[in-house]
């Protein structure tokens, strides 16, 4: 674990740098961040990253909730020391952060998830593996030491699959089950329709997969049977490219793996098998059957799904729109929070993400009653700039940010900014 972070420290380190010319990797705004990070970044991963469902009116509408509670700040309390501490599932964590699971990082960059591990381990932030992670969770977990994280699940149409991701994830050290529900299948998002591109067609973002036993079984028979024709790719020349990338991606030897079957044949099962329309309520027994670590629940916007989750014996819930990414239209996560929090009443946490973009972000969310928040599209921002001192950067400001906010709104602890006065903007 690393010391304890000080907002002070950081503030003035940032100063004394510039002072002599050295100004921040990643910038401390969001938009200079959005800016800088889509200029490092390829067309492609950048619609993968920034992009939304539909016409992304639910991007909008998260950030238009968070500009509807404005904070209350109080005077003349004894803020000098203070406290950003917070408790889940009985471990004690240094701030109410975590990283949210984003998957293909290695568009982004090439060391994709092993940064973002070695960065969140360096500040004690949990960093909840990606289920579409470009590294296998071991490797992720082995440059971690005893920092905590959780593992994301995508529930597959094979339970056997299932089963084999979470018992390497119990082993990996993961703390935590995050199982999202609002991907069953992916939205229809347009930026990445009119490019054509889809990475997982490629191999990348699949490597839970491919360093899975029962999965490369699984691709194994599926590479016996017939391919229907209409699924084989045309013989152009983008096709071949496709086709080299896939093989560079795949493990062993890219030559070899130009020529075999089994990679096409992977990815060809990965995108038949990775999601589960038919999941529901009743598959959650399943899952505790196999597992004793926590399950979290993420994607739950509804209050009548919060208290069914409570009823299922869930141990936690992530209110998430998946960043905007699924339903065009939906509700703003942090406009659905204060009903969730309300019907939870206070007997698992509540965590959220999407549309968090700076410190003030998380202290809105917590004063509405969540437990801890998720940092997503910021990080992968700040990932595409400087790889691991990039991400490590990012959180430093988040973390400075929160703690000032959290001081000078009058607030000595996370605890007392669940008490903490906001006030709702009506728009006009």
């Amino acid at each position: 674990m690393t010391s304890k972070f000080s907002a002070l420290q950081w503030q003035r380190h940032i100063y004394v740098n510039g002072f002599a010319g050295r100004t921040p990797i990643v910038p401390a705004r969001w938009q200079e961040l959005y800016e800088k990070g889509k200029a490092a970044m390829s067309q492609e991963a950048f619609a993968y990253i920034a992009g939304g469902a539909g016409l992304e009116k639910t991007m909008e509408a998260n950030r238009r909730g968070f500009a509807r509670w404005h904070i209350l700040p109080r005077m003349l309390r004894n803020v000098e020391h203070r406290s950003t501490s917070v408790t889940i599932f009985g471990k004690t964590l240094p701030s109410p952060f975590l990283l949210s699971p984003i998957g293909v990082l290695e568009m982004v960059h090439p060391e994709a998830d092993l940064a973002v591990a070695q960065a969140a381990a360096s500040m004690g932030v949990p960093f909840i593996f990606s289920n579409q992670a470009s590294v296998p969770m071991e490797q992720t977990a082995a440059v971690m030491g005893n920092s905590p994280r959780w593992f994301q699940l995508y529930w597959s149409k094979s339970d056997e699959l299932v089963a084999s991701l979470v018992q390497r994830a119990e082993k990996s050290g993961c703390q935590a089950i995050v199982v999202t529900l609002d991907t069953t299948m992916l939205g229809w998002r347009p930026r990445d329709l009119n490019l054509g591109y889809l990475p997982f067609m490629e191999g990348k973002g699949i490597a839970q997969y491919t360093s899975d036993p029962v999965f490369m079984r699984l691709a194994q028979e599926q590479m016996r049977q017939p391919q229907p024709l209409e699924t084989k790719p045309k013989p152009t020349l983008k096709a071949m490219a496709g086709l080299w990338k896939m093989a560079k991606t795949f493990p062993g030897n890219p030559i070899v793996n130009f020529f075999s079957p089994l990679p096409r044949a992977a990815v060809r099962l990965f995108v038949n098998i990775y999601s589960r329309p038919s999941l529901t309520w009743d598959n959650l027994g399943f899952l505790r059957q196999i597992t004793s670590l926590p399950i979290v629940l993420k994607g739950i916007l509804h209050p009548e799904d919060a208290r069914r989750a409570i009823d299922e014996g869930v141990d936690a819930i992530m209110v998430s729109n998946h960043g905007g990414r699924q339903v065009d239209g939906a509700i703003g996560a942090i406009d659905a929070l204060p009903e969730i929090v309300k019907a939870v009443e206070g007997k698992i946490p509540v965590l959220m993400d999407s549309g968090i973009r700076s410190g003030a972000d998380a202290f809105k969310a917590i004063a509405l009653g969540a437990t801890a928040v998720g940092i997503g599209r910021p990080y992968a921002f700040a990932l595409a700039i400087g790889g691991k001192e990039g991400v490590e950067e990012l959180l430093r400001h988040f973390l400075a940010d929160f703690e000032l906010t959290m001081a000078l709104a009058g607030c000595c602890s996370v605890e007392e900014i669940r008490s903490a006065g906001l006030k709702r903007v009506v728009e006009c």
